[in-house]
């Protein structure tokens, strides 16, 4: 996948380490078989995109914040559509 490949290019330690927790959340989230436990996890995913787009190094200049930035958010939004989903159901 060419969009994983340029996420590994990004030039930051605290987002690597935050996105291997990230994947490894995002991964259980596709693996749980009910909503419940989805949207428990992405409220951990949540959290971990809050993080991120929290961080005191951010610079608006560099390119590479501004992907991290832009990946957060879209896995804060990714996981707010999870919870919203359990909403409906419940």
């Amino acid at each position: 996948m060419k969009n994983g490949k340029n996420i590994k290019k990004i030039k930051c330690t605290i987002f690597k380490l935050r996105n291997e927790d990230i994947e490894g959340i995002t991964k259980a989230i596709n693996e749980a078989e009910n909503i419940e436990k989805k949207a428990q996890l992405a409220e951990r995913l949540i959290k971990e995109a809050n993080e991120i787009l929290s961080c005191e190094h951010f610079d608006e200049k560099r390119v590479d914040c501004k992907i991290c930035h832009y990946i957060a958010d879209l896995r804060k939004k990714t996981a707010n559509l999870i919870l919203k989903a359990k909403e409906i159901k419940t």
